[in-house]
């Protein structure tokens, strides 16, 4: 898939949920959607490392690896979201970023 393409689906997605923004029901299902799709995404990388000889037989040195990469990736997203919410969001009690 071409950079093109990705960036054409995102910007057309931001476009429709702009226009589907003030409709509950329409995000309800979006969300429904998502999740499931993450689910399936996730099933589907399940079976590509499961197919995959050299990743079975090295599982146990990239399991040690991916645990210390997991750990580092999420720690990170904590620290940045905690900067973002002190940054966009504290003191604002409507809930709009101040920009």
């Amino acid at each position: 898939m071409t950079p093109y393409i990705v960036i054409t689906l995102f910007a057309v997605g931001i476009l429709l949920g702009r226009l589907l923004r003030e409709k509950d029901k329409a995000r309800r299902n979006v969300d429904l959607a998502l999740t499931w799709s993450v689910y399936l995404l996730l099933f589907l990388l399940g079976i590509s490392v499961g197919i995959n000889e050299e990743i079975i037989g090295n599982f146990s040195r990239i399991g040690y690896k991916a645990f210390w990469l997991t750990i580092g990736a999420v720690g990170g997203s904590i620290i940045l979201a905690k900067i973002v919410y002190i940054i966009f969001f504290k003191g604002n009690e409507e809930g709009v970023s101040k920009n």
